[in-house]
């Protein structure tokens, strides 16, 4: 709540000159998640280790900015995409894959948690803002 998005502005909108925040709807984001981790459950098995692991080598690089990483997982994550039989919005797939990528990467070197939740959180603002809204909006 209340933290500053990509584009440096404060989510939420002025009314009588005051920024006004949209109190979250907290059973409609508890129906998402389970959506969500029902999807990301099946793609899980889908993933390959070696995936993972090429990943992992890049959250590793210190030399590597997080702009850098991101670019990589999204390069993974439509990779991903194009190999993994779908039957949803392309959207929610790359969306879902994101955030199983970056548990199994965080499965697999724990003290890589914060930096890659900064780059998730970063890529699925830049990629995904507009989609999320959209799904949470809608239900």
């Amino acid at each position: 709540d209340d933290e500053l998005q990509t584009d440096g502005n404060r989510s939420g909108h002025f009314q009588n000159g005051e920024l006004e925040v949209a109190p979250p709807n907290e059973e409609v984001i508890r129906i998402i998640a389970a959506q969500l981790i029902e999807i990301g459950d099946q793609f899980n098995k889908e993933i390959q280790g070696r995936v993972v692991e090429d990943l992992v080598q890049h959250f590793l690089n210190e030399k590597l900015s997080r702009e850098e990483i991101a670019l990589q997982m999204s390069r993974v994550v439509n990779e991903l995409v194009r190999s993994i039989p779908l039957d949803m919005a392309q959207e929610k797939a790359m969306l879902v894959l994101a955030m199983v990528l970056t548990k199994k990467i965080v499965n697999t070197v724990p003290s890589l948690l914060r930096r890659a939740f900064n780059v998730t959180v970063n890529y699925m603002n830049q990629q995904f803002h507009d989609y999320i809204a959209e799904m949470v909006s809608a239900e």
